[in-house]
């Protein structure tokens, strides 16, 4: 029997007059036809044989040189600060390998945590445009993914495909937003895509099924973001670390089950899901990758710098290390701040990232200044160029005095299309100028393989022996022919 309560409902349109039709329904759409659940079956679905030989390459290329920037970042303060935390504040978990330390282990997530805080303790760690540090979200944490897998360890193919999708997971989420294309200002885009690749990467290495890698996205978007303030801090490198971390620990909750929005990359009016993020970010699905998929990786080359600093960093001092070579043209074999009575560099304006007098290594590592003047009295930057006794250098510091910057218009905060020019005045008049448009190391301008083992040498056998050093460059170099990791994961410590 229906109730009289029941009998005087009705609905809202009818009790307003209007028309059944008048009304709009929200409807939901299907869970198979959102771009999350597009996200969540390219990480599922994806196969070796979808990657080129061309990607093999270069993702093979990165890995190396994320391995050897984690291994000279082993030696900084900030990891051992990292690592004593972990260490002394979580109950031992002898599972996964820390970079650089023998005998030292945590659990899968620390360990992925420690070891991303080295990999970007220096800024050392690779680039690609729009703007973020790949590698060194994504690698930490399917190396302590593998560590963790008790019975056998992951092929070298499932390794370096569970890589890939980790870094193309960042790289379209970054293509769908103006803004990502541009020097960064409200937040650090390794903490936010990073967290997402890394989450991408360990879903796919666990062989989770399309809704659980969903998931697994959904949950890292609420474990995501680190603001711009904390740059040129110690802080800066627990970004990157964070992001290998929590894309780990997100990707795990999920293959227990744990559920997050089913529409997270999604455009829902009203309703903050990646958006949060970008604000001009459109939501695009992803195409199957047995549907022609092109990795990103195919079209554009990573950079990889010659030292470490802020990416920025390396325009001014290619242009400086041109203006060098003519000074020391004129003179006597050597640069001298006697020679100079002015120093003007066109820049793009990025506030954080520039800084007249930085007192620290990290604010040199964001200083468009230190690293110009640098620049112009060696004729290069180095790893050495960071410490406390050259940050005091006396020719440094009055090179730094004389030092002016201008924004040009046509010189647009943006990784792809800005230039750095330094201008010297002499003190007896004359005018020298240095140009870059694309330094050495940039995606338009890469690396040698020799080139990049080169720069692996030197930062990995800060802490290795030569012979392991040279066994990791051959082991990386057939990573996609190991039946398992295992000799990939020895080498590490």
């Amino acid at each position: 029997m229906i109730s009289t309560l029941q009998k005087t409902i009705r609905p809202v349109w009818a009790v307003r007059g209007l028309h059944k039709s008048a009304v709009e329904v929200l409807k939901r759409p299907d869970p198979e036809d959102t771009v999350t659940a597009s996200y969540g079956r390219f990480i599922s679905e994806v196969k070796l044989q979808h990657l080129s030989s061309l990607v093999l390459h270069r993702s093979k290329r990165m890995v190396l040189d994320s391995i050897g920037v984690g291994l000279i970042g082993s030696t900084t303060d900030v990891f051992e600060l990292a690592l004593q935390h972990c260490q002394h504040m979580y109950a031992p978990d002898d599972i996964s390998s820390v970079y650089g330390r023998r005998g030292s282990r945590l659990s899968p997530t620390l360990a992925a945590f420690v070891n991303g805080v080295a990999t970007h303790s220096m800024d050392f760690d690779d680039t690609w445009h729009p703007a973020t540090h790949p590698s060194g979200a994504v690698l930490p944490a399917v190396l302590a993914l593998s560590d963790m897998m008790p019975n056998s360890k992951p092929s070298g193919p499932d390794f370096l495909l569970a890589f890939n999708v980790g870094i193309e997971i960042q790289g379209r989420l970054m293509r769908f937003s103006h803004e990502a294309h541009n020097i960064p200002k409200r937040f650090h885009p390794p903490s936010v895509v990073g967290t997402m690749g890394s989450a991408a990467a360990c879903a796919r290495l666990l062989s989770l099924d399309h809704s659980q890698c969903s998931h697994a996205l959904a949950i890292a978007a609420s474990l995501s973001g680190a603001p711009m303030a904390n740059a040129a801090t110690q802080s800066k490198p627990l970004h990157i670390g964070n992001a290998s971390r929590l894309g780990l620990e997100a990707a795990l909750l999920a293959s227990r089950g744990l559920e997050a929005s089913p529409l997270v990359l999604d455009a829902v009016a009203g309703v903050a899901g990646f958006d949060a993020f970008y604000e001009d970010y459109v939501s695009e699905p992803l195409e199957s990758p047995n549907d022609g998929h092109v990795f990103l990786l195919e079209e554009q080359e990573m950079g990889f710098k010659r030292f470490p600093a802020h990416l920025g960093m390396h325009w001014v001092a290619d242009a400086a290390a041109l203006v060098h070579k003519l000074l020391v043209g004129l003179g006597p074999g050597t640069v001298s701040p006697s020679q100079v009575q002015d120093i003007l560099l066109r820049v793009p304006k990025s506030k954080y990232i520039n800084r007249p007098f930085p007192e620290s290594e990290h604010e040199a590592r964001h200083s468009f200044q230190f690293n110009a003047c640098s620049a112009l009295l060696d004729g290069e930057v180095t790893v050495q160029f960071f410490t406390p006794a050259a940050l005091r250098r006396p020719d440094l510091l009055a090179l730094l005095s004389r030092v002016r910057v201008e924004h040009p218009h046509d010189n647009p905060a943006n990784f792809n299309s800005m230039y750095g020019e330094v201008q010297v005045t002499l003190v007896e008049g004359h005018i020298l100028k240095g140009h870059c448009d694309t330094f050495y190391g940039h995606w338009r301008n890469p690396l040698t393989n020799e080139n990049l083992r080169k720069k692996f040498r030197n930062n990995a056998g800060a802490v290795l022996r030569s012979e392991q050093v040279e066994g990791l460059i051959d082991v990386v170099g057939g990573v996609d022919t190991l039946g398992d990791c295992r000799d990939l994961l020895s080498q590490l410590q």
